[in-house]
């Protein structure tokens, strides 16, 4: 082949991170459309090509700019097009040569070429044969140290006897950077070039033998059984070489952590062991960082580390009374335990689960039972909780997992005796993924939870000294074993005077202080505060009210920020400017003594409400019409009320076929609302009784008691909300069963000084105190039941008849 020696327009051929020379074979794909373009060019030509490296392999479409003006006019011996998206090309370098300007061509790049350095056979000098030598030498013993070289490549080397081919030869065969090897292909002189060889090869030998070095020094520090890691002592070698041994002295810092802080024997020999795990293991893979997190999350626990408590019964007491009003039974019972806990450390308490409606207060007192004793506190709430992991925490050996909710909330409280409160009991809900409320029962149980285990941390941890208090809106839906280790305090509905007394002396300071508004600034009467209560409000909390009363600031902010002297004054006749028209209206009550008229009374969701039942006997066939929404508890009630009257036939002159020749018609008022329950059958016995007899029914007497077919009359539950709707509706006499007389120990004073109860045994007595009759009935019990009605009794019974309506 013969040199050029004029320029030439050759399509153009930029390489990544390849720098091509003279007498070079070379074999690679091309996928870039342009260069598939130049490729074509050059194969439909003379089949020449300029072949030379791009500055920056990451530019995709490059131009003239981008590629070295330096390059190697090549050959194209072979092309093989594999698929739609790679040509396989083989290509022999000829000669060097250069970029004199661009060419403009729309397919490829295309530029005029001439040639580049002597390219003509010059004669050797004694420092170019001495060159020769040394680069041989050089490459030898490059060759031993660099790995998968041909073995002909030495043959090849001693058979160049020029400075250009064998430097050109060299410089393709080894291992540099592309810009040592354009710096080598750029260079003219023979002489220079053969020193920036050697040069550039001896950098590469030093870095190669120090690598070699640090290959053979770890592989003394391993045996055969340790080849698994062997990347990693790699690793370390190089760290010693550098001086950053720092993940060892992580490690030895850590064990030194674990030791100091006095951890049970068996979790310390844990954590050495995973410790030593981590040491072997490889920086940053998966399994390294899953070991970290565990490791530092046990040691985040409170193993040793306990809150000291300030139990002081009398300040306990002051806190909680100045925190909430109301819920002596709660806090009686909170003062008997931590009494309890302060003459005996090794009292482990009963779990207190609070059950009442939403608003009462549950969630609340129990954080400030925490604050009056020094506790730590955290909620966790439960409801909507499907999976058992929640509660136990998820296995190591799952992605992303963590600690149950428990242990969570100990290392967040940073104690080992803090009070949680598990919000929402009742509300938890099992699936396939397992059932949370049965993971509760060891965390609940003071005779098993001193060694819970946490999936997640799998270690024992001692639960006894944290104080559980869980809340629940329902008692039936918490399951039977759960609740069997918890002690159940009711906290009913609040009455009308405690809600007055909440919102007066705890919601309206709060909320003035919310909203920005000075005492000075704002009235608002007592009769207000009850007229919110009775027409604006319907529930067993405050939450409601509360909402009510921040309606009546807002409006009052915007009159204050208009004048800042006004002063809002908010009483029971202009309330309605402030939050509407009236949305609910006083119970309905009897006006006067009526014929088959009685007051009932019923207990719902959010209190206690005066519920009249009517009875109206016509001449029929003897059916019997039960109205109202009544349930089947109740429409049982009804038919045991008319069996109770028919044994009592011969007794009150009423005819004995009365069901067989009248139809009786009983009607519950309020008909929309649902009702249920026992405790409506003395009222319907009565009813049917005046309906029967014609005689009236006293209105100022109400109701309430559940009756047995023979005509006793049997207890009920909810009778302190129940009184509170009788007061509140102004009735002045109460008929209760004779076993609910202990329950008026409880109630408020303001109530039993304004009603009178009568505690009776059968429905003779009921008849002979609601009857209005000038004859008296014959009942032997009539004259000893008012004596007996004039008692009252001294203790209070949980509500039985929890989620009735009577």
């Amino acid at each position: 082949m013969k040199d050029f020696t004029e320029s030439l327009n050759l399509p153009v051929l930029p390489l990544r991170g390849v720098v091509m020379f003279p007498k070079m074979m070379l074999n690679f794909d091309v996928n870039r459309a342009r260069s598939k373009s130049a490729i074509d060019m050059a194969v439909e030509g003379e089949q020449l090509i300029f072949v030379t490296a791009q500055m920056d392999a990451g530019v995709n479409e490059p131009t003239v700019n981008d590629i070295f003006k330096v390059g190697v006019v090549c050959r194209i011996k072979q092309v093989v097009k594999e698929d739609r998206k790679a040509t396989r090309v083989v290509i022999e370098g000829l000669w060097r040569g250069a970029i004199i300007e661009s060419v403009p061509n729309d397919s490829c790049l295309y530029a005029a070429i001439e040639p580049f350095g002597n390219t003509r056979r010059q004669s050797l000098t004694t420092r170019d044969i001495a060159l020769m030598r040394s680069l041989k030498a050089t490459f030898e013993r490059y060759i031993e140290l660099a790995p998968k070289l041909p073995a002909d490549i030495l043959f090849k080397i001693g058979m160049a006897n020029e400075p250009g081919e064998l430097a050109d030869f060299v410089a393709s065969n080894v291992m540099l950077d592309v810009e040592i090897k354009q710096m080598i292909l750029e260079t003219v002189n023979l002489s220079d070039r053969l020193e920036v060889l050697i040069d550039a090869m001896q950098n590469e030998i030093f870095i190669m033998s120090v690598e070699q070095d640090i290959m053979e020094k770890a592989k003394e520090r391993i045996d055969q059984s340790q080849r698994d890691y062997y990347l990693r002592e790699q690793m370390n070698v190089i760290r010693d070489e550098l001086g950053e041994g720092g993940e060892f002295n992580d490690i030895d810092e850590l064990r030194k952590k674990i030791a100091e802080m006095k951890l049970p024997e068996e979790v310390e020999k844990a954590l050495l062991k995973e410790c030593s795990r981590l040491e072997r293991l490889p920086v940053g893979t998966n399994e390294s960082s899953v070991i970290e997190t565990y490791i530092d999350t046990v040691l985040e626990l409170p193993w040793n580390t306990m809150t000291e408590e300030n139990i002081d019964l009398d300040a306990v007491r002051e806190q909680l009374d100045r925190d909430h009003y109301g819920l002596d039974k709660v806090k009686k019972r909170i003062i008997e335990q931590l009494a309890v806990r302060k003459l005996s450390d090794k009292a482990k308490g009963q779990i207190i689960c609070l059950v009442g409606p939403p608003g009462v207060g549950k969630t609340s007192i129990a954080t400030s039972i925490g604050e009056a004793i020094g506790r730590k506190s955290h909620r966790v709430a439960l409801g909507g909780v499907r999976d058992e992991a929640e509660i136990r925490g998820h296995r190591r050996t799952y992605i992303a997992s963590m600690p149950g909710r428990i242990i969570n909330a100990i290392r967040k409280c940073g104690t080992r005796n803090p009070l949680l409160i598990l919000d929402e009991v009742d509300k938890l809900s099992a699936d396939y993924k397992g059932d949370p409320s049965s993971a509760l029962l060891e965390v609940l149980d003071s005779e098993q939870n001193y060694a819970f285990v946490d999936h997640y941390i799998d270690l024992p941890f001692d639960l006894s000294d944290v104080m559980f208090i869980t809340t629940a809106n329902d008692a039936d839906a918490i399951p039977a074993p759960l609740r069997d280790r918890m002690d159940v305090i009711e906290l009913p509905s609040y009455t009308r005077v405690e809600k007055f007394n909440i919102a007066k002396k705890h919601l309206l300071p709060k909320q003035m202080q919310l909203c920005g508004i000075k005492r000075k600034n704002f009235r608002m009467t007592d009769k207000a505060i009850y007229s919110v209560i009775d027409f604006y409000t319907r529930e067993a909390g405050v939450r409601h009210l509360e909402r009510e009363l921040i309606a009546i600031l807002r409006k009052a902010a915007v009159a204050i920020l208009a004048d800042p002297e006004t002063v809002v004054r908010v009483n029971d006749k202009n309330l309605d400017a402030y939050l509407g028209v009236k949305k609910y209206l006083d119970d309905i009550s009897a006006k006067k003594d009526e014929v088959g008229l009685v007051n009932g009374l019923a207990w719902t969701a959010v209190g206690g409400t005066l519920l009249p039942l009517e009875c109206v006997v016509m001449p029929g066939s003897g059916k019997i019409e039960l109205t109202g929404s009544l349930g089947d508890v109740m429409q049982e009630s009804a038919k045991a009320a008319i069996t109770a009257i028919r044994t009592r036939c011969e007794r009150y002159q009423i005819d004995a076929d009365f069901y067989k020749n009248n139809d009786i018609h009983l009607h519950a008022l309020e008909g929309a609302i649902p009702k249920d329950g026992p405790s409506a059958g003395v009222t319907m016995a009565t009813a049917l009784y005046s309906a029967l007899t014609g005689l009236p029914v006293r209105a100022d007497v109400a109701m309430t008691g559940e009756i047995g077919i023979s005509g006793k009359v049997l207890p009920i539950g909810g009778l302190k909300e129940k009184s509170m709707a009788a007061y509140k509706s102004g009735v002045k006499h109460v008929i209760i069963p004779k076993e609910n007389e202990r329950d008026l120990a409880d109630f408020d004073p303001e109530i039993r000084e304004n009603i009178t109860y009568h505690p009776v045994e059968t429905i003779d007595e009921v008849l002979a105190l609601a009857i209005v009759s000038k004859k008296k009935p014959a009942a032997k019990t009539a004259k000893n039941s008012r004596k007996k009605a004039a008692k009252s009794a001294s203790k209070r019974v949980e509500v039985t008849a929890k989620g009735s309506l009577f």
